[in-house]
């Protein structure tokens, strides 16, 4: 079959043709196509454009932990990532009647032919081998710390599901499929996101790449406290009712580790995941404009969340509990961690009857509790008894064979630990199984 100019190919698009951005690795190699196509190159001009994407390719590849034909994993990743009106309404309802579909199948055949496009013709001519490469590549064996494994897995599915489409029908079942199965676009592929502080490319919130493995049975005790969390959680990804969480109490004691875990365990049901902090509150509008048309449930994660009695950025967040006009969307929540149970510092002033400086005293008093009032679920962790620091002790160790000592050698220094640590908690249970570990030769773990 004729190998038709990537630049004429990347021309006849339709749905993806404004939504994919011109200085993208497909167009700028499409642009050097095209000129080599019509023998209008430097040699060694062109030779040094081509390197400089196939390196941009590799930091792509990196990223997301690509491998084999890293041409093939890019173009899926292209059509993963790329929000359009089309991959929107198959993400929400799947492949739809109309004639749209005509469109999509006409881009579908062209992005076929991008993963079939033959390089062999340039490289032999320019003296490259840089293509036949990325498409047989071996990636380095790496941590899931260093790459969006999230992303990696899906794209290089829908990667697989291309190659093996014999037919139009097959190609656009497989992308259409893919998207009502996981979403399109940063939303659909990533777990958990934050808040930029310097968008680029006016992109607000940006997809956050490693967020561990924790899971709800990694937490050794704190069942009931689990359990509410998990009713809330399950009610709000199936679409009833549900209300806002405050997990308040000690430091140390999982407050944190129980949201990370929920992530986890709800992430393949849609549920997704946006951290926000206390100067990012004034953003808070904006955020939820953003994703309360999309096929996802969100919570708005603060974490170790407290004010001082000067502090104003919290009118924000009440503002945006309650609702102005327009209510708060039902795909979105509000989960917070905090050492203080009434979320804003109060003054032994608010105990006394009067202040001599707040004519209308009760109502500043009351403005200052109404904060945690919002959240409909507050949860209490506390620190651990000796016995319950113990058992956390002994469930962790579990975890590593490596730390061969009897049961009563590893309460002694265990006890030993918390009284030079800061006292009882799931934290410092951690923290002296990690040195245990450590001194048995046991790195950290990885996938």
């Amino acid at each position: 079959m004729e190998n038709i100019s990537m630049y004429q190919l990347t021309s006849k698009l339709i749905i993806y043709r404004r939504a994919i951005r011109k200085n993208s690795i497909l167009y700028r190699l499409a642009d050097i196509c095209r000129r080599f196509d019509q023998n209008d190159y430097s040699r060694e001009e062109l030779t040094g454009e081509i390197l400089d994407e196939i390196n941009r390719l590799l930091d792509v590849a990196t990223t997301y932990g690509f491998n084999h034909n890293l041409w093939h994993n890019y173009l899926a990743y292209l059509l993963a990532m790329t929000e359009t009106p089309f991959t929107l309404v198959s993400e929400k309802a799947g492949p739809q009647d109309g004639t749209v579909n005509d469109f999509a199948r006409n881009d579908f055949r062209i992005f076929k032919q991008l993963f079939d496009y033959d390089f062999s013709e340039m490289e032999k001519t320019l003296g490259l081998t840089c293509f036949s490469t990325i498409e047989n590549y071996d990636a380095v064996v790496k941590s899931e710390r260093v790459f969006n494994r999230n992303v990696s897995e899906k794209v290089q599915e829908l990667s697989k599901l291309i190659e093996g489409a014999r037919s139009d029908d097959e190609l656009y079942d497989a992308v259409t499929g893919f998207y009502r199965r996981y979403g399109v676009g940063k939303f659909g592929l990533n777990k958990a996101f934050r808040v930029s502080d310097t968008p680029e490319d006016g992109e607000l919130l940006v997809p956050i790449t490693n967020t561990g493995d924790m899971r709800l049975s990694d937490l050794i005790g704190y069942e009931e406290q689990k359990k509410r969390l998990v009713a809330n959680t399950e009610a709000f990804v199936a679409g009833r009712h549900a209300n806002n969480v405050l997990l308040y109490g000690d430091a140390g004691t999982g407050k944190s580790t129980s949201i990370k875990a929920i992530l986890n365990e709800y992430y393949p049901k849609g549920l997704r995941m946006i951290e926000v902090y206390k100067h990012q509150f004034k953003d808070l509008s904006r955020i939820i404009n953003e994703i309360k048309v999309r096929n996802y449930r969100f919570i708005i994660y603060m974490d170790d969340l407290s004010f001082e009695d000067f502090e104003t950025d919290y009118k924000y967040l009440k503002a945006v509990i309650e609702g102005g006009l327009e209510p708060r969307p039902e795909n979105v929540l509000i989960y917070a961690t905090s050492n203080r149970r009434h979320l804003i510092r109060e003054n032994w002033s608010d105990k006394q009857d009067a202040d001599r400086n707040d004519i209308h005293h009760n109502d500043t008093v009351q403005e200052k509790l109404s904060l945690s009032a919002r959240f409909g679920v507050s949860i209490g962790y506390f620190r651990p008894n000796q016995e319950e620091y113990f058992n956390i002790v002994e469930g962790l160790a579990k975890k590593y064979p490596e730390i061969s000592i009897s049961e009563e050698e590893l309460k002694r220094q265990a006890n030993i630990w918390e009284m030079n640590h800061g006292g009882f908690s799931g934290r410092t249970a951690q923290q002296f199984i990690d040195d245990l570990a450590g001194k048995a030769g046991m790195g950290p773990k990885t996938e």
